[in-house]
């Protein structure tokens, strides 16, 4: 294995890495606050360049993920993962973000209690507590970790997620702003050193076209229709995305909300742009029994001189925390704001918070031994939790004609995510899945039919 063979510690990278580290813990210490409205959403006063860096940075944490998708797929993952997510948050922008902007509410749950009440709030806050466990993201971190430093992996998860709480605990949602701005910046700046000594490396892009697997041509990289078409119904995830709405819920006015979404999506498409075709030239650079996960760290090492090598490694890494670290608060602000005021009258919410964390954390870490591919961690919770929230939490925000009936939402929430639950489990050992659906179309119908059948007895 090419691994193998490198060099455990790369100095320079080592330099930028702790040169990247002292940066954070500094914007941690700055923006450190106590109050509950800015350590929830910051103050509500965040402008459009700082709102569309996060949205960016945090929505794009998956990198790893996509080099995976792309080394084993080809240019599908273009229209698996890209594409798909494109179309829900232009959909999130012109329908939803302006409307969640002008709620009181904080948080989805939140959202849920005012339209359907306490029992859909609480399983609400379930689930959006098992999205923002940032399994996949404390993964690859540690993967991270293992190629740029002598850790083995349970220790790089550990290392990694410990230093990421340390960050989130100082300042809440205000750090994670400041800190993404940061991370934003790295993102373009490794993928724009990347690509074009790869693509030189391979000896330009047509060469490097030719030179792919046939099936890495095609618009479904060999997987069939159907497992293209799964994506366009999880990227429906982004719909009740807790990221999005807490990024909506700060925003200045509706107005940056809305804008603030389609001006990231042009990112999205720019950023995609570099890491799809970085990942076609590690499948044709790199030995084919590479570990897809460790695709673009390879690549650096391969392609890139030290210094340029050491940038590209801090950009991964910041691409990855920036998710990593806004999913870890978005997971203790649930526990701190949703989950323990329902069971305790008297609650110190911030300190319940940052218990949180400690919480997120572990479960991150215990999930992400549990589960070692990026790709199935995305695929499985976000069958389950989209199929759930989807219907509820849209609903939520239109007219009452159009809300589920009494108890409706809580039914719907609980049928879904059961129906994909066992969709998921009773999936064969060579990935078949009863009546050949993915879990994600028959738990959509159960949510749909039982609007429907809610509808109807409230009339």
């Amino acid at each position: 294995m090419l691994l193998r063979i490198l060099p455990a510690v790369d100095p320079y990278v080592a330099a930028a890495l702790t040169v990247y580290a002292a940066a954070l813990a500094g914007l941690a210490w700055r923006t450190r606050t106590r109050e509950a409205i800015e350590y929830l959403a910051a103050g509500r006063r965040l402008t459009l360049g700082p709102f569309v860096a996060t949205l960016v940075a945090t929505w794009y944490g998956g990198v790893l993920g996509v080099g995976e998708y792309s080394f084993r797929f080809g240019i599908s993952n273009w229209l698996a993962l890209g594409v798909p997510y494109y179309v829900a948050a232009l959909v999130f922008a012109f329908a939803l973000a302006a409307r969640a902007r002008r709620s009181a509410a904080l948080s989805i749950p939140e959202q849920l209690r005012a339209a359907y009440g306490p029992a859909a709030a609480r399983l609400g806050a379930v689930l959006v507590l098992l999205l923002a466990v940032p399994a996949a993201y404390a993964l690859m971190m540690g993967d991270l970790l293992r190629v740029y430093t002598p850790l083995p992996l349970e220790y790089a998860i550990v290392a990694g997620l410990a230093f990421t709480l340390a960050c989130a605990v100082a300042g809440g949602f205000r750090t994670v702003v400041s800190s993404n701005l940061l991370q934003f910046g790295l993102m373009f700046a490794a993928f724009g050193v990347l690509l074009p000594a790869a693509l030189g490396r391979a000896g330009g892009l047509d060469a490097m076209w030719r030179a792919l697997p046939a099936t890495h041509r095609t618009w479904d990289g060999g997987l069939g229709a159907q497992a293209i078409l799964v994506w366009y119904f999880i990227a429906l995830q982004t719909l009740v995305e807790p990221t999005f709405y807490q990024r909506c819920y700060a925003a200045r006015t509706p107005a940056v909300a809305r804008r603030g979404v389609l001006v990231s999506v042009l990112f999205w498409v720019a950023f995609d742009f570099l890491t799809t075709f970085a990942g076609l030239a590690a499948r044709v650079l790199l030995p084919a029994d590479t570990d897809p996960t460790l695709a673009y760290p390879l690549l650096g090492r391969l392609v890139l001189p030290p210094l340029a090598n050491a940038l590209f490694a801090v950009g991964l890494v910041a691409t990855v925390m920036s998710t990593l670290h806004s999913y870890l608060f978005l997971a203790a602000a649930t526990v701190g704001h949703d989950v323990l005021p329902e069971l305790a009258r008297r609650t110190d919410e911030r300190r319940w918070t940052l218990a949180g964390l400690v919480l997120a954390g572990a479960a991150a870490a215990a999930l992400a031994l549990a589960l070692r591919s990026v790709v199935a961690i995305w695929h499985d919770v976000g069958s389950i939790v989209t199929a759930a929230l989807l219907l509820p939490v849209a609903s939520a925000q239109a007219g009452p004609r159009w809300r589920f009936g009494r108890y409706g939402a809580a039914a719907a929430i609980t049928l879904a995510a059961t129906t994909a639950t066992l969709w998921i489990l009773l999936r064969t050992a060579d990935g078949a899945y009863p009546l050949g659906l993915e879990p994600i179309f028959p738990a959509l119908a159960v949510s749909a039919g039982t609007w429907a059948v809610s509808r109807l007895t409230a009339r």
